[in-house]
């Protein structure tokens, strides 16, 4: 197997015997090792590669020996989204990664209704022209998210090298290497048992499709460990303090999950509404700490991940955020 740059923005490999039969977005991966998986597949679908001379659009191709593969590769695309002073809690940053504690409220990139005041754009203020422009036009220097009113650590990449690197570990999720997360949540009820995991599918609702739902079938496999940290609960049993940790990195994943088993996030709008009328056997002050908390209960308390360049493990830890510290507290006193 051997990659040639046939010029700055096309490659040319010829497929050597021992990787005949393997899937063309893989072994373009393996050949062009400083391009992600992800990007490459976009690439095929985008009808950008060649094999033998005929454009091949199906990322899962498998390939044979001899077959010349040629790869347009275009420069990562410039971000559209404009450098907006937005202040940022930047707890680490060197010239490959910057590792942010996101305040709830904030938008990670732009989209749909919020094409200004987001991660995106602070990071691009923040960073200048140091920011990966791998992850597109909407989304430079993402390699993953946390939803808007979540609060809590998140990394995003500041060079090529480092989207690489951090795109492989969050797609494998932690089970070949150090990335970890965690998340502290304020669930209704006491789970039982107060320690366990929930594996299932997780697809659009068929009913809304605005919301996340679990799925018999054709769904994205999703896998959440729970553990309860206040075992007699609070608010009388009615709530309790939940450590989630991701074993895969789905949207609405912890909302989803412990919703499924019966205990909804505190505040969170989509998935516990069906526990509103809980909120009427609390006493009068712990019902107004929770109608006037505008979000889910989550919070993410933990980022582990090995450091792209020096391959040093980087821990990082954060403290629940005022808002959710003040509602625990309230609902402890009870």
């Amino acid at each position: 197997m051997n990659a040639v740059p046939e010029s700055d923005d096309t490659r040319l490999t010829v497929v050597d015997e021992a990787a005949a039969g393997e899937r063309l977005d893989s072994y373009l991966a393996r050949t062009f090792a400083d391009l992600s998986r992800s990007r490459l597949k976009v690439l095929v679908k985008a009808e950008q590669v060649t094999v033998d001379g005929r454009t091949v659009a199906q990322p899962n191709y498998r390939i044979k020996a001899g077959e010349a593969i040629q790869a347009v590769i275009p420069e990562p695309l410039d971000a559209d989204p404009q450098p907006e002073d937005i202040p940022l809690n930047v707890v680490f940053e060197d010239d490959h990664v910057i590792v942010i504690d996101k305040q709830a409220g904030l938008v990670v990139h732009p989209g749909a209704g919020n094409w200004s005041g987001t991660l995106v754009n602070a990071l691009l203020h923040h960073c200048g022209d140091s920011l990966s422009g791998i992850g597109g036009v909407r989304r430079p220097g993402i390699v993953h998210r946390i939803d808007k009113d979540t609060s809590g650590l998140l990394v995003a990449a500041k060079s090529d090298l480092a989207h690489h690197s951090l795109s492989e570990q969050f797609a494998d999720h932690g089970r070949n290497g150090p990335l970890e997360r965690a998340y502290t949540a304020l669930v209704w009820g006491v789970p039982e048992p107060h320690r366990g995991t929930i594996d299932t599918y997780i697809a659009r609702s068929p009913h809304n499709r605005l919301k996340m739902a679990v799925v018999r079938a054709g769904g994205r496999h999703a896998i959440t460990h729970y553990q309860t940290e206040s075992l007699g609960g609070f608010a009388n049993g009615l709530g309790a303090r939940v450590t989630c940790r991701l074993e895969t990195g789905r949207t609405h994943q912890i909302r989803v999950h412990m919703a499924h088993i019966g205990h909804p996030l505190i505040g969170d709008p989509e998935y516990g509404q069906g526990f509103r009328t809980k909120i009427k056997k609390l006493p009068k002050n712990a019902q107004i700490a929770i109608e006037s908390f505008d979000r889910q209960a989550l919070h993410a308390n933990l980022l582990v991940f090995s450091h792209p360049v020096s391959a040093e493990i980087m821990r990082f830890e954060s403290d629940l955020p005022t808002d959710l510290t003040n509602l625990f507290h309230t609902l402890t006193e009870i």
